[in-house]
């Protein structure tokens, strides 16, 4: 697995003008920086900068030979200031309320600077991963080539906004927190259909549904690797994810952003809808060309972006392999010259 690296950011300022010392960790898979394209993923909620190998939560699509090509690309992960990987009580982050989708862009902007890094081929996010994304456009337009948000939107509805406050509820006010709040993300997370075809309405015990069982066992899993204070701010991003908050239109915003920008939506995502990414994709087509949609077709909700790669791979690769046929081109032709 690639190390842990650090990145110090003093005085970083809060949208309400506090001021806090940020440790920003990351990750580096693939070539080393500078000397090949470079891929930014954004986890999702309770994910981390552990994108590929062996305990990769995305290693089915990152990796040596893989959709995202390691070879090839320079991968790079940050982790969300307070999400708790990196063990630092420095980045358990108490007053998440300060702290929005937008700020965690701030945040990873400054760390590019820090990074020296000008320009990213691409950055890719799932679900809150893919609302950062968003976020990081609006505030860099030039800097992303390709701009892949995935099972995501541009801002947060008020049904997304509506289950954040049940789960801030839950979080702050249940003797259970993280196992309760687990739970309940976790029927959002996927569809009834998806729960149908997995149990059937088979039982565990004559007390205990196979259903109840499975969500037992979520709660009680996130509890022994997650914390608290994590949940409660990862949510709190989740919830604020809005790129026109305190701008303009979302026309004139999105008219700014230079990425070419290729959606995936997921037909039974309960949590950000694929109607309201379509109706994204057709604002956006009105006043840009270079936009595109894609949608999984799943009966596992949104999880399906953690599940449906081979769907994922599908509509990914050719943006991929169209940047290395183009480098290994350039390369061919540079041989040809310093040999002739």
């Amino acid at each position: 697995m690639s190390s842990l690296k650090y990145i110090k950011i003093s005085s970083f300022k809060t949208e309400n003008g506090q001021s806090q010392h940020i440790r920003l960790s990351y990750q580096i898979y693939g070539q080393p920086l500078s000397d090949a394209p470079i891929v930014l993923v954004n986890h999702a909620l309770t994910g981390n900068s552990t994108v590929c190998g062996k305990e990769g939560w995305w290693n089915d699509l990152i990796g040596e030979n893989k959709c995202i090509d390691t070879n090839f690309y320079t991968v790079l992960a940050f982790n969300i200031p307070g999400n708790g990987f990196d063990d630092n009580d420095e980045n358990l982050i108490e007053n998440y309320k300060d702290f929005t989708a937008r700020t965690i862009a701030e945040i990873f902007s400054e760390g590019l600077k820090k990074l020296n890094i000008k320009e990213l081929f691409a950055v890719i996010g799932g679900s809150v991963g893919g609302g950062i994304a968003w976020e990081l456009a609006a505030l860099q337009p030039d800097l992303i080539d390709h701009l892949i948000p995935i099972a995501t939107d541009w801002k947060s509805t008020d049904w997304l906004i509506a289950n954040c406050h049940i789960q801030d509820a839950i979080l702050n006010n249940s003797c259970k927190p993280l196992e309760d709040a687990r739970m309940h993300a976790m029927t959002l997370y996927r569809s009834p259909e998806s729960l149908t075809s997995k149990f059937n309405r088979t039982t565990k015990s004559s007390s205990l549904f196979n259903v109840e069982s499975w969500l037992n066992y979520h709660g009680e899993a996130l509890n022994t690797r997650f914390n608290l204070s994590a949940y409660k701010l990862m949510n709190q991003i989740l919830r604020t994810i809005d790129i026109t908050r305190d701008r303009t239109s979302f026309n004139d915003v999105v008219s700014k952003i230079n990425s070419n920008i290729h959606i995936v939506t997921i037909n039974s995502d309960l949590f950000f809808k694929a109607e309201e990414n379509w109706e994204t994709y057709v604002d956006l087509k009105l006043i840009k060309e270079n936009v595109c949609i894609n949608e999984i077709k799943s009966i596992h909700g949104h999880d399906a972006f953690l599940i449906e790669f081979a769907q994922l791979s599908k509509f990914l690769t050719p943006i991929f392999e169209a940047r290395k046929e183009t480098k290994y081109f350039e390369l061919e032709c540079y041989k040809k010259r310093i040999t002739a």
